[in-house]
């Protein structure tokens, strides 16, 4: 076993997912499939996500200004060029989202995270302006900032420094990210857990480490809400310090004011949506693993979502005009959480003027048709 420990284990103690690895191999081999382990990873050569990628491509602005993405010295970059000439470029450093709807990129300069003005998107098979850039044009200073780490890694340490006589900025610590949602981001620190059992390898009941089958249904959802409960909440503390078992309301509360988003999107919001649905309502026992194996990587897999429908459902009545589609026993799920589009996420082709909508798929349980 790789753990090693200078010190007594605390509650607080990291293991680590290699350590993890080693009395649950199974379990751990699967996860690395799933698309929470994917949400982030370090961009070390050539290679983006996949080989379906259109590494080499351009982006034009104008006719005038173009970004291309470009191999140089074994690394991929995002470069600028103003009529032929080239003005700033900068390495993939850092991949966010799994890949299934979107990638988009960070660059380190020094110790501070600037997102890449191009993000690719799988819906459309194609390179365009990253979310939340301003259309038709490109720059390379937004901030990555700590907030959006709490969410796409495990772990990311940040330092505060000086940046002039009256201001500070907000810096990352490189070394420190943890990438992807590891297990301990789940399970809680496993320092102690993996101590007792190095010492005591004949217990056979797990100490020292959440089992969520213990949890309430509130303490569950809360575990899954920490980055699928919105992004307009007001931060109270570090959500990187959450353990499951705590209670949400101690790191976030809902915004206020001009803050406060009048109705719930479908990007990061897949927890308010569900407490909103029926099917949730009436039950007293349905969280986000009653349809979720979070082990495992399902995503798209409409029929074996479709049977836990069933499973409470194996009732229900159609009409006459519903049953004639073939899908009814396969596929409930386009039906009642269809694809809709995103209020806070849109993106723009190169050469287009309009925007283009974000699908993503509702957890608001319902009849839409």
């Amino acid at each position: 076993m790789d753990f090693k420990k200078a010190a007594p284990a605390t509650d607080k103690t990291i293991a680590g997912a290699a350590t993890c690895r080693q009395c649950h191999q199974q379990v751990s081999d699967a996860y690395l499939q799933n698309p929470h382990q994917q949400t982030s990873h370090a961009v070390t050569d050539t290679k983006l996500m996949d080989n379906s990628l259109p590494h080499l491509s351009v982006y034009a602005f104008d006719e005038h200004f173009k970004v291309k993405v470009e191999q140089r010295n074994g690394f991929i970059y995002q470069v600028a060029y103003n009529d032929g000439i080239e003005t700033i470029a900068r390495r993939f450093d850092i991949s966010f989202g799994s890949g299934e709807k979107a990638v988009t990129y960070g660059t380190w300069e020094g110790d501070q995270l600037k997102q890449l003005p191009l993000s690719y998107f799988k819906q459309v098979k194609s390179w365009v302006n990253s979310p939340g850039f301003p259309q038709n044009t490109a720059h390379f200073s937004r901030t990555i900032d700590v907030r959006c780490m709490e969410c796409h890694s495990s772990f990311t340490d940040r330092k505060i420094v000086q940046d002039g006589p009256l201001k500070v900025k907000e810096e990352l610590v490189k070394g420190s990210v943890v990438y992807g949602i590891d297990c301990e981001r789940c399970h809680g620190p496993a320092g102690k857990h993996v101590e007792f059992h190095l010492e005591h390898p004949q217990a056979k009941v797990a100490k020292y480490i959440t089992l969520y089958q213990t949890l309430t249904r509130k303490q569950k959802t809360d575990a899954c809400a920490t980055c699928h409960g919105g992004n307009d909440m007001e931060i109270l503390k570090s959500i990187f310090a959450f353990k499951p078992g705590d209670d949400l309301h101690d790191y976030y509360s809902n915004a206020t004011g001009n803050n406060a988003k009048k109705a719930l999107d479908v990007h990061g919001n897949q927890s308010g949506m569900l407490a909103e649905s029926k099917c949730f309502i009436q039950s007293k026992t349905m969280d986000c693993s009653s349809c979720h194996r979070t082990h495992e990587n399902l995503k798209g897999n409409l029929t074996s979502y479709t049977q836990r429908c069933i499973s409470c459902h194996a009732t229900i009545k159609h009409s006459a005009l519903t049953l004639k589609n073939a899908v009814v026993k396969t596929n409930c799920i386009d039906c009642h959480m269809p694809e809709q589009v995103s209020g806070v996420i849109s993106f723009q082709q190169a050469g287009k003027t309009d925007i283009s909508a974000y699908k993503l798929r509702t957890h608001k349980i319902g009849i839409y048709h």
